[in-house]
């Protein structure tokens, strides 16, 4: 065994009581020891290192040699590291420092910003990492344990995930302003079914509810439908006349303000669905991510508020 791993903390606490005390009575008063104890303390220290730690000046005034100078230095620096440890490790349990892996999907980024600005305000000392992806990359990643927390849309049903709804994502028919559906005062299944439809690719969220609400039409299988790689590139297809879409109001909420797009009326419209705040079940959620999951319960209402309005 190694001098280090010989060492106690009660041998280093008994070398500094007994210097600063310069008595060896005085540092077991101190200590709630007896004298014989302290004595016993420092005897194994010393044959631990195989040198002497004090040494005495008159009947009993210990006085450090430079050996036992360097190790209460050790000491001195070794426990302020230990307290400021002690300090990260509460912080930790209880939630306000840390790292949170946040997964959201696409759709989600464009309240998401605001969601983890207003999380580093209210927890300073907790970094949250955003990570954006479609549908398929975010249950990837779900699967692969790569997110603390996850927001989406429908749940999986593999991995095993705690869902709690957080509020509700309407999905909106979308056309420019001057298309001929937005002059419709009734805008039949077929009219619809007759566009070209401008989607996300494939395991993207909105592309499957695009996919289903065009089957529940009941008019066949859609075989229109023109792929693009994200949500700004549709709105832009869309506004340039390319076709129509569906997408999430959090999405478009800006170009039906602008009125660069238009949101027509029709049966079955807007299609709704939940946001859900989701982690893993078969593990506990850090103290972090559990600060972070109240945050968001708590003020995702505002967000969305402000987002949609």
């Amino acid at each position: 065994m190694s001098a280090l791993n010989a060492l106690t903390l009660k041998q280093l606490r008994a070398l500094r009581s007994v210097t600063a005390q310069r008595s060896i009575s005085r540092a077991a008063e101190e200590l709630s020891l007896t004298p014989p104890a302290v004595h016993s303390q420092l005897k194994a220290l010393e044959e631990a290192l195989g040198c002497k730690m004090l040494y005495r000046e008159g009947a009993e005034a210990f006085t450090p040699t430079a050996e036992g100078e360097a190790l209460l230095l050790a000491f001195e620096k070794a426990e302020t590291s230990l307290e400021q440890a002690m300090l990260t490790i509460d912080a930790l349990r209880r939630g306000q420092a840390g790292v949170v892996v946040l997964g959201v999907v696409s759709t989600a980024k464009y309240f998401a910003p605001m969601l983890v600005a207003r999380l580093k305000r209210s927890l300073p000392g907790v970094e949250v990492i955003l990570k954006v992806g479609n549908r398929g990359e975010i249950l990837a990643g779900l699967n692969d344990r790569a997110f603390d927390l996850t927001l989406m849309g429908r749940p999986p049903r593999t991995p095993p995930v705690m869902a709690t709804p957080i509020g509700d994502n309407p999905h909106v028919l979308v056309v420019p302003p001057d298309h001929r559906l937005a002059r419709l005062r009734k805008i039949a299944p077929e009219d619809i079914f007759a566009e070209p439809f401008i989607t996300r690719e494939q395991g993207s969220g909105t592309r499957g509810l695009t996919e289903q609400y065009l089957r529940n039409l009941d008019l066949g299988e859609p075989d229109h439908l023109l792929e693009m790689p994200s949500n700004e590139t549709i709105k832009q297809s869309v506004i340039a006349g390319l076709g129509i879409s569906i997408l999430s109001q959090h999405t478009v909420a800006e170009e039906l303000h602008s009125g660069r797009l238009v949101s027509p009326k029709a049966d079955n419209l807007p299609i709704i669905r939940k946001w859900y705040v989701i982690h893993p079940s078969d593990r506990p959620l850090t103290g972090a991510a559990r600060e972070v999951r109240c945050h968001i319960l708590s003020s995702i209402d505002k967000i969305f508020e402000h987002n949609l309005s």
